[in-house]
């Protein structure tokens, strides 16, 4: 649906899918997906809490002394870091080290997806990418990931975080129950994956363009066919499936993720 292909709607896409490939169909790739989410949520995870915890820390540091100045002439410049919020930078951190780490697993599922007449299984899918481009196909389209990254990830931490907060203010509680987390998780998704689908719109567009031998040059030039063939409401093509899978995604994946921080944490205080 997003890259243009088959079906317009979700209801036609899983018929179609089913018709074509069966109900395994639905499935199509999701070994290696599991493969590939394990690894990139654990980097993700892991680099949000050691860059949040470094940028706080320093921002402290730099409130309880002076700023570093600088002078130029009359004037005085003072370098502050109490405008950055540390959850946005952690989160652009986050998404940018885990997409370097994990991008060849990304290659592996979308070839496994999209043309599973040519990649039947994982490891003639690898032979494949190796024999034709070497290691370096497997980094292929790096740079539009990373672009369609940055926000979404940037949007995501700091959507949860602020929701978060805002959340315990109104209802003054001290902290979130599971289902809270679960819907706070999801509308953080939700508004993270509306802000950047465009460019994940335009991200399959040059993917599959390159697939097909007419990949457009860059991602600006992607966009801009997008809505030459299909006007601006083309960026959005394939927002309500996407919805579907990144909210429950997003707020199962927070859930857990704060009650495994909560064990772990209980268990480090009384060994």
């Amino acid at each position: 649906m997003i890259v243009g292909v088959g079906s317009k709607n979700i209801t036609g896409s899983f018929i179609e899918v089913i018709e074509q490939q069966g109900w395994r169909g639905l499935w199509a790739g999701n070994t290696v997906n599991m493969l590939r989410i394990v690894p990139t949520q654990a980097i993700e995870f892991g680099t949000f809490e050691c860059v949040k915890r470094a940028m706080t820390s320093t921002q402290e540091k730099w409130n309880q002394t002076d700023c570093p100045k600088v002078q130029i002439g009359h004037v005085n410049l003072k370098f502050s870091l109490s405008w950055i919020s540390p959850v946005a930078v952690a989160g652009a951190a986050a998404g940018f080290v885990s997409t370097l780490a994990c991008h060849p697993l990304e290659v592996l599922k979308d070839r496994l997806t999209i043309s599973p007449e040519f990649y039947p299984s994982p490891a003639i899918a690898i032979s494949k990418i190796y024999k034709d481009g070497g290691l370096g196909a497997f980094y292929a389209g790096i740079s539009p990931t990373l672009i369609g990254m940055l926000p979404y990830s940037t949007c995501y931490y700091f959507m949860y975080d602020t929701l978060k907060k805002s959340y315990c203010l109104a209802r003054k509680k001290k902290s979130l129950n599971r289902a809270d987390m679960l819907l706070i998780g999801a509308l953080s998704g939700f508004t993270a994956s509306t802000i950047s689908f465009p460019l994940e719109v335009a991200r399959k567009r040059l993917m599959v363009g390159a697939l097909k031998g007419k990949c457009p040059p860059h991602m600006a030039a992607a966009l801009s066919e997008v809505i030459r063939e299909e006007g601006l409401v083309g960026l959005y093509r394939g927002w309500g499936a996407s919805c579907l899978k990144v909210m429950p995604s997003s707020g199962i994946t927070w859930m857990f993720y704060e009650a495994w921080k909560d064990f772990l944490l209980v268990e480090r205080r009384y060994p």
